[in-house]
């Protein structure tokens, strides 16, 4: 039977990752630590492949994946869930292949990103925004204001990971959607230079957020 996996990110890491990874589990979804659940692997040294690949061979037919953002827009303020329907990845040299394969053609799946849509609609998780693009930069470091106003001119979130994901999952025959967690304003965005200190501290404010809406979402979705 085809499975449902859920990918967590860095919303999932500190005091608040054991409920969000608990939520996520509910129902027989199959839970994945996108940075590793012994030790963290920065965002940039994840290999993606082997993350998927394990999926896969579990029986999963299908993603949702789980990132933190930083906004690029003010009115998309910090707590906000957004799922995404494009990205920007210039830089996300990934594939799977060693052939003509890689000539791929990658996005978000369009008909699972609907059916996640309508079970956060209908298990009552919350606001989620329908559309958005996603750039992914390098990492591991933050994006200094002038890399912000460069991206800001064609993306709403950014962060770093995502993309390269979602293209393997394509190449591995698995859907893919994502929800993204606005755990800050990119720096720059907000009134207030980016600290790590407010970075961590709305994060985890926010991992309540995400957990109920795991809670709520997840079991329409296993189904």
């Amino acid at each position: 039977m085809a499975r449902l996996a859920v990918i967590l990110g860095s919303s999932a890491v500190g005091p608040g990752g054991a409920g969000i990874a608990a939520a996520a589990a509910a129902n027989g979804a199959l839970v994945l630590q996108r940075h590793g659940a012994e030790t963290y692997t920065l965002p940039h040294r994840i290999d993606h492949a082997a993350n998927l690949r394990s999926l896969a061979k579990a029986g999963c037919d299908r993603v949702l994946a789980v990132g933190s953002v930083g906004s690029l827009r003010a009115e998309l303020e910090v707590g906000s869930l957004v799922c995404p329907n494009d990205f920007i990845a210039l830089q996300a040299l990934v594939t799977t292949f060693e052939d003509a394969r890689g000539h791929a053609m990658p996005g978000f799946d369009p008909g699972w990103r609907a059916e996640v849509l309508a079970a956060w609609e209908a298990g009552g998780a919350g606001p989620l925004r329908d559309g958005g693009v996603y750039w992914q930069t390098n990492g591991p470091r933050f994006e200094t204001p002038a890399e912000i106003r460069l991206i800001a001119a064609n993306a709403d979130l950014v962060g770093m990971t995502l993309a390269s994901e979602c293209v393997v999952a394509g190449e591995l025959d698995l859907r893919y959607a994502a929800v993204c967690m606005v755990d800050n304003m990119a720096n720059g965005i907000g009134a207030q230079p980016l600290s790590p200190a407010e970075l961590e501290r709305d994060r985890e404010a926010n991992a309540v957020r995400l957990r109920d809406a795991l809670d709520a979402a997840v079991p329409l979705l296993v189904a």
